[in-house]
């Protein structure tokens, strides 16, 4: 049978296309002689060769084994890669310098946070409740990746309670504050068109100091959010609130329970309801670290991440004086042992712990540089490190629903990684040893020590909302 002439000259047409490139042929990588911690909590695999097509790893093996033959592999003398990491508890765009505020909530201010996490090896960051209005722009601008930097998730705009915490006079005023139970409903109604990853509430009097958001008003929110399929997120302190919260359906704990040690009966119905815990332990350890000076003080790693102004107010003597003279700095130090022991316990019981550290919040929970913090205070807490490596990974995207996209390193999920001088399984510190961060398959940093060049590049390319 005789093939027309058009359908031999449509054939030869794809062909050559194919040769010149013209079908987009995926782009293919593949780092060698790499350490390889995938997440899963297994061991460091090391000498590993890493092949990746387009923005997904299409193998992991040994030697040359699945190595495109006529593609140049990348000697990466032995260095490690680990998953990004992900901050299931951040705020965004609200700190700028020294000051905290929803005036600081500009585009650029968004770009600049958002590429800090990144050049961090912070891939994805669930901001907690105070975006404002234009939450829902953010998320799927970051999401069509025409910004760039971290992915962004959102719960939305928050609530608390009138009068209450957050403190407006923290700049928290992108929050929603219901005084009855119909307001609350509303106002979870008038947000779930938007689809939020989350519904945040603050449940909590900062030591006696404000008003508590009422109970009727939160179990409102929960049963509200829930008849929309949104899962809700509590910032609380006190173990008795959690005793409630978890009792009334809400699905994350989103900082430690801080002045008392768990006990069996609330532990067996957290694992039941199978509620996530989010213990942001550096939140507890920035309210005071800086009345002395820490090791890491004058670190370059810490350094490169702060805010203009922000170290010569830490480190004043006026500073360091009024954090240790604050009658709150000794129960924040009596808090944090008991958030460790609480994480360690729930870890063990088989409840799913995610990592978050409220950076973003207030300047001195410093973003980029909090989350390394956080993978050392739960180490100090008594998980190892690759455990410690897997809730800050594998676990994060299992909160966020992305499991199938990212948050360990194995075929046919995204290329998002760290490439580290020094192995973490042994010694977390060893996370701070960034030399570049990839993402969707591509190199996207040189770390924050590597930066500084090429930062302004990326927001100028970033295409706005």
């Amino acid at each position: 049978m005789k093939v027309p002439a058009s359908i031999v000259g449509l054939v030869a047409a794809l062909v050559l296309l194919a040769f010149s490139g013209g079908l987009h042929a995926q782009q293919v990588t593949v780092p060698k002689n790499v350490n390889v911690i995938d997440g899963t909590g297994a061991a460091a695999k090391p000498n590993k060769t890493v092949v990746i097509e387009g923005d997904r790893i299409r193998s992991i093996g040994t030697g040359q084994a699945d190595t495109p033959t006529d593609v140049k592999a990348i000697d990466m003398h032995g260095q490690t890669i680990m998953p990004l990491i992900i901050n299931t508890h951040g705020h965004l765009g609200m700190v700028k310098g020294t000051s905290s505020a929803a005036a600081n909530e500009t585009e650029d201010n968004f770009r600049r946070q958002l590429l800090r996490y990144q050049d961090y090896g912070v891939g994805a960051v669930l901001s907690m409740g105070t975006d404002g209005q234009k939450f829902a722009e953010i998320r799927e601008a970051s999401r069509r990746g025409t910004w760039p930097g971290a992915d962004v998730y959102s719960a939305s705009i928050g609530m608390g309670a009138k009068d209450g915490v957050p403190p407006l006079s923290m700049g928290f005023t992108n929050v929603l504050r219901p005084e009855t139970p119909d307001e609350a409903r509303k106002d979870v109604a008038q947000q779930a068109p938007l689809k939020p990853d989350f519904i945040k509430l603050w449940v909590d009097d900062f030591w006696g100091q404000y008003p508590k958001l009422a109970p009727e008003i939160y179990q409102a929110i929960i049963d509200e959010a829930h008849k929309h399929r949104l899962r809700v997120a509590a910032h609380l302190y006190h173990l008795d609130d959690a005793r409630t919260l978890v009792s009334d359906g809400v699905d994350v704990i989103a900082h430690s329970i801080r002045d008392g040690e768990i006990d069996e009966a609330l532990l067996a119905d957290i694992k039941k309801r199978q509620v996530t815990y989010i213990p942001t332990l550096s939140l507890d350890d920035f309210a005071v670290v800086y009345g002395d000076s820490p090791k890491w003080l004058n670190e370059p790693f810490f350094r490169a991440a702060l805010e203009p102004g922000l170290f010569e107010m830490i480190t004043s003597p006026d500073y360091k004086a009024k954090t240790r003279a604050n009658k709150v700095t000794a129960q924040e130090v009596e808090a944090l042992p008991i958030a460790m022991r609480n994480l360690k316990k729930i870890y063990d019981a088989g409840v799913l712990v995610a990592l978050g550290t409220d950076s973003g919040a207030t300047p001195i929970r410093v973003q980029g540089f909090a989350e390394h913090i956080e993978l050392r205070l739960m180490v100090q807490a008594g998980l190892t490190p690759l455990q410690v490596i897997s809730v800050a990974t594998k676990n994060g995207a299992r909160l966020l629903g992305v499991s199938d996209q990212y948050g360990t390193l194995e075929p046919r999920k995204k290329a998002n990684f760290i490439v580290l001088e020094k192995d973490p399984s042994g010694d977390i510190r060893n996370t701070q040893t960034i030399r570049a961060v990839w993402k969707n398959g591509v190199k996207v940093s040189d770390g924050p020590l590597g930066v500084a060049n090429s930062n302004q590049l990326k927001i100028d390319r970033g295409a706005s909302l």
